[in-house]
């Protein structure tokens, strides 16, 4: 068995492209050779910021042979006196056989003649030239481009390729490549290890290049850059930032990892963490330098009790030139911060008040006004919010100044440069004038969360800020006629709607969101007349939204799926899902933890039977009470004494069931599944579905009454 090896030798790619490349490739290689029927032991590929390497380990010289089998003519027209004729002759000759080689064989139909033929595996030479060009030309990426005068596409220009089935160069053409590539068994070093590298076998490949300089393996590359960092000789009260994005970036950066550290003037100390922290990571990939052990005022406007006055760098360079490196690094640090300190100078001489007047001339979407105008919409929403929950008037009034401060440091010098710190840097500001803590910290966490896994505001200010930002991107983008479809959001609507349920649910905040969007509506269609809102179809696509977002919001926080149909419903359930999406949240949880303690299939298998039955009961599943429809006097055994008593019992809790009462209201039904199962199987059972039609409606009318009062928890019919 042989190796192969595919180097793509490249202009610098971009960093983000790597693990793409990786898992492209690998599942075009995997099917065609599959489909092709070569046989291989191992695919790996792999990048470097100069090339992309495929290799094929333990491949077979030949694809397999490929036997057909033909059916042909009944062996009675086949066969005279045991002699071929014309119609076997004409047979076997199409597939290239003699008479002879025909096989008999009894089918249902009768005995027929067979023709086996086997046409012969391909070189695998062969093979793989054809394949080559395509598995090249299907990589796909952002920004891709052509280069000369050529027409094909790649994300970057490709300057050489190496081509090698063991010591063997192994020929393929691309086409439309200026100029023409040139396919051989020449590679790069290091670009400071010289111009050209003969790979003498597929084999060796990884070796040779670890020799002038190229680590290849991704992997590898990772692992030493990660133990460079954390094995470095620093003061063990010093922690490297050196975060995961971070970490995966200086891998596609770098062909050979070497660590060196670098200063900066104790000055610059002056700045905020978060400022030198984005200057060197952002911008410059360095590893800032964190102190342990020490509160971290996230409002802070220095980094002197934060940040060591020291960076590490992970270069491409060779070990004899560090010093140039560093000194030629720490140039470039110097002049990133030298210009943030210039821009929170010029910022501070400006109030945060002031800014405000500047969303004016910001645009936030085509057709919804300036950012100034939908500064006013956030505080409108904040004013619904927190009164709807129920804030003191003290908490409203932050709120609302939160919302007005919220984007004011967007038009800032500061943001204008670092993008990153919209929020950060506002909060520092406004800390800096004077403002309160919690209303500073307000503005700093409303941006929360990013994502599914984000922190949240740690204020209630924050997070209502939070929810009205949210609710008013959401309100405002479908207003405009738009709608996240597939893989296209980008206005990121589902991460605004996610954020509004994480809040909620974090906060067990009980918020009626049909509510919310009502009375929004109504607002929006005054704001913006133009735009003819129509509110029912609006409210309608909002609400199947917010409905999608629960359900695949609970399916991250692994619900188990059929929990979530039995209490966040089918689509006709949506209006009451939205009255208060925690309360869905609560009940699966509750679910989640019975069937973890095996006592929710007990409990299922009892209403699950019980709601078969309810089906042909003509009573609402609104009804709770059963001395409303359940006469005591029909009872004949004590079996439907018992469940009488079992439904009084849990009446209470069933009318107007809260979280209060969700978990009181599981346990008395578990605690009477057995019970609830004498009726149907004990020895005193009875028969529901008798003749007696007053006895039959009755109880029916007591089962019907047991679902009822299960469907507080969920439909346990939709249980799996």
């Amino acid at each position: 068995m042989s190796t192969y090896l595919l180097e793509i030798g490249t202009e610098e790619l971009p960093a983000d492209l790597a693990e793409s490349v990786i898992s492209q490739l690998e599942l075009s290689v995997n099917n065609d050779l599959n489909s092709a029927q070569i046989k291989f032991s191992e695919i790996s590929v792999t990048t470097t910021p100069r090339r992309i390497a495929l290799t094929i380990e333990g491949i077979a010289p030949f694809s397999e042979d490929n036997i057909a089998e033909r059916k042909g003519p009944p062996v009675s027209q086949a066969f005279h006196d045991g002699k071929p004729t014309k119609a076997a002759i004409g047979f076997a000759k199409r597939y290239e056989l003699s008479p002879e080689k025909l096989e008999i064989r009894e089918t249902s139909k009768g005995s027929f003649v067979f023709a086996k033929s086997i046409e012969k595996g391909k070189p695998v030479t062969t093979v793989l030239s054809d394949y080559l060009p395509r598995w090249i030309s299907k990589i796909q990426g952002r920004r891709f481009m052509r280069w000369g005068k050529g027409d094909f596409r790649f994300s970057r220009p490709i300057r050489w390729i190496v081509s090698l089935l063991d010591s063997e160069v192994l020929p393929f053409k691309i086409s439309g490549c200026d100029p023409e590539i040139q396919i051989g068994n020449i590679s790069r070093p290091h670009r400071l290890y010289g111009t050209k590298l003969e790979i003498n076998d597929a084999k060796t490949y990884f070796d040779q290049l670890q020799d002038v300089g190229v680590t290849v393996d991704r992997d590898r590359r990772l692992s030493c850059i990660n133990d460079l960092v954390l094995n470095h000789e620093i003061d063990k009260k010093v922690k490297p930032d050196l975060t995961d994005p971070l970490l995966n970036e200086l891998t596609d950066l770098i062909e050979s990892p070497l660590l060196v550290t670098g200063c900066f003037d104790e000055s610059f100390l002056e700045l905020p963490p978060e400022v030198l922290s984005t200057v060197m990571k952002v911008h410059q990939r360095y590893i800032p330098l964190y102190k342990v052990n020490v509160e971290f005022d996230p409002l802070s406007l220095n980094s002197k009790n934060t940040l060591l006055p020291t960076f590490l760098c992970i270069s491409n360079g060779l070990p004899s030139a560090k010093e140039k490196i560093i000194k030629g690094n720490e140039k470039v640090l110097k002049a990133r911060f030298a210009d943030a300190s210039f821009f929170i100078k010029s910022d501070l001489l400006i109030s945060s008040s002031s800014r405000i007047d500047k969303l004016k001339d910001v645009t936030f979407a085509e057709g919804l006004g300036s950012l100034y105008e939908r500064v006013n919409r956030i505080e409108w929403l904040v004013k619904l919010l927190t009164l709807k929950l129920e804030f003191d008037q003290e908490d409203i009034q932050k709120s609302v100044k939160v919302a007005h401060f919220s984007k004011h440091d967007l038009v800032s010098n500061m943001v204008d440069e670092f993008p990153e710190l919209q929020g950060i840097i506002g909060s520092k500001y406004l800390l800096h004038e004077g403002e309160s803590r919690d209303v500073c910290l307000g503005v700093l966490e409303h941006y929360k969360p990013k994502g599914t896994s984000d922190s949240l505001p740690s204020n209630n200010l924050g997070n209502a800020v939070s929810l009205a930002e949210r609710f008013e991107l959401l309100i405002s983008i479908y207003a405009k006629g738009e709608r996240p479809s597939g893989s296209s959001d980008p206005y990121a609507l589902r991460r605004a709607a996610n954020g509004i349920l994480l809040i909620l649910w974090n906060k067990d905040w009980q918020l009626n969101i049909n509510k919310i969007l009502d009375d929004s509506l109504i607002y929006w269609q005054q704001l913006f007349p133009s735009l003819s809102l129509d509110i029912s179809n609006l409210l309608s696509d909002l609400k199947e939204f917010f409905r999608q977002r629960i359900i695949s919001l609970l399916e991250e926080k692994d619900v188990e799926f059929d929990i979530i149909q039995a209490v966040a419903g089918d689509t006709t359930s949506t209006s009451k899902l939205l009255d208060d999406p925690t309360d869905v949240y609560f009940r699966t949880s509750l679910l989640m933890e019975m069937r973890k303690n095996n006592t929710l299939n007990l409990l299922q298998a009892v209403v699950t039977r019980a709601s078969r039955l309810a089906a042909k009961s003509s009573i609402s599943k609104d009804v709770i009470d059963p001395l409303d429809f359940v006469d005591r006097s029909l009872f004949e055994k004590d079996c439907e004494r018992e469940m009488f008593d079992v439904l009084e019992k849990l009446k209470p809790l069933a009318v107007n069931c809260d979280r209060d009462k969700y978990k009181l209201l599981a346990d008395g039904l578990v605690s009477s599944t057995e019970t609830l199962s004498n009726f149907f199987d004990g020895e005193g059972s009875v028969m529901v579905m008798t003749e007696d039609i007053n006895l039959r409606n009755n109880r029916l009318n007591l089962l019907t009454l047991l679902r009822n009062q299960s469907l507080k928890l969920a439909d346990f019919s939709k249980l799996g």
